[in-house]
């Protein structure tokens, strides 16, 4: 909206306003907006909650110095959605399609991590959805966002051709064209993309809520993840980044950056308050949003692969559930003391603040090798 009135109405008026035609100048005006939105908002929220008993439940069979927190306010994704989803308003070109799909994108995995706090909020337990629900919704929506890049395909559009990083002449395509001339085929085509998307997009989302046990584990992790794919989306949309550094182009990505830099303030803004001791919990409704945005994000900037480093301890803590059940099915023995690794490692009795600090630095690592790659190319 901004950018509509200070660039493409008043830029020829004031010339002052050309600073906003640079994708650079909305993302810096969209994370400080966002941020300080999120903290400005959190108290007004924070006590919000508490008047209408909206408190979290904490899981019986997790870490007993977890009990404590019980009560604390919970749904506090919403507070983040609402600070990533006015910002980009503001602050982005809204005639870009990729941005709809970032923001429809958050607001749909959010609206499912809704549906899942509000049934524990209303069964006064930590159990909302089952696992088949919440991932039947997400396959939902998935379909429809594959359904969306699939009618962008063409010149200049979405490229279902998979981006392999150090290997610039392997793109295997993830559509089967051969099935495209036939009516009644076209949509088996889709089904390699549909299900790869599924496997990130879906998997990001579930990770995050994985790691959402610990104050300010979760966001503090989005800080890092957002911020590596602000630069990621910039270098992808500007010409001479992508061709300097062999990256699959898209001009039209450039303004995603303005989304995740959204993405970045937010979680930083949430962070005040959900750093140990937290306030307020994100809950899933915030945790399924912004895996599920990360997920998407990633397609659509053609960094799904380079997403296992960038979201690296997001990962790390998926796979120890992963081991863990698939362990405990198949040998009747556990891994790890408990699941998620963050879990474990308080088993062994470190200190909550001291997983954190280490997992983020973990994290950060990880991402900070994601972008080395930009170079290694």
């Amino acid at each position: 909206m901004l950018y509509w009135l200070l660039y493409e109405q008043l830029h020829t008026t004031v010339r002052a306003f050309n600073v906003f035609r640079y994708v650079t100048a909305r993302a810096m005006f969209a994370s400080l907006t966002s941020f300080f939105l999120c903290v400005l908002l959190g108290p007004w929220l924070i006590r919000k909650l508490r008047e209408f008993q909206i408190g979290q439940h904490i899981r019986e069979d997790g870490p007993k110095s977890h009990q404590k927190k019980a009560g604390t306010p919970t749904m506090g994704g919403l507070l983040i959605i609402v600070s990533i989803v006015m910002p980009t308003l503001l602050w982005a070109d809204l005639g870009n399609q990729y941005v709809w799909i970032a923001l429809m994108s958050l607001l749909a995995f959010g609206g499912i991590g809704f549906i899942d706090d509000y049934a524990k909020v209303a069964k006064k337990q930590n159990l909302g959805l089952s696992a088949k629900q919440k991932f039947g919704l997400q396959m939902i929506v998935a379909a429809i966002i594959t359904g969306w890049l699939a009618s962008m395909r063409g010149a200049g559009g979405y490229n279902t051709a998979l981006n392999v990083p150090f290997l610039k002449q392997f793109q295997p395509d993830l559509l089967i064209h051969s099935l495209l001339g036939n009516p009644l085929t076209i949509a088996f085509a889709f089904i390699p993309f549909y299900l790869f998307f599924v496997f990130v997009v879906v998997g990001s989302s579930n990770a995050v809520n994985i790691t959402d046990g610990l104050d300010g584990l979760a966001i503090g992790l989005m800080v890092i993840s957002a911020g590596a794919l602000t630069v990621f989306a910039y270098t992808t949309g500007n010409k001479e980044l992508a061709e300097y550094l062999l990256l699959a182009r898209n001009p039209r990505t450039a303004e995603l950056t303005i989304f995740c830099a959204s993405m970045t303030g937010a979680s930083l803004g949430f962070l005040w308050w959900n750093s140990h001791p937290a306030a307020v919990f994100m809950g899933d409704v915030g945790s399924l949003s912004l895996g599920g945005a990360m997920g998407v994000v990633a397609v659509l900037i053609k960094q799904e692969i380079l997403l296992i480093f960038i979201a690296g301890m997001f990962v790390i803590e998926l796979m120890s559930v992963i081991l863990q059940v698939g362990s405990y099915k198949t040998r009747k023995k556990r891994i790890f003391r408990m699941a998620p690794i963050h879990h474990h490692f308080e088993a062994l009795g470190w200190q909550e603040s001291k997983i954190i600090a280490r997992f983020w630095i973990i994290g950060l690592v990880l991402a900070l090798f994601a972008l080395t790659t930009l170079k290694l190319r």
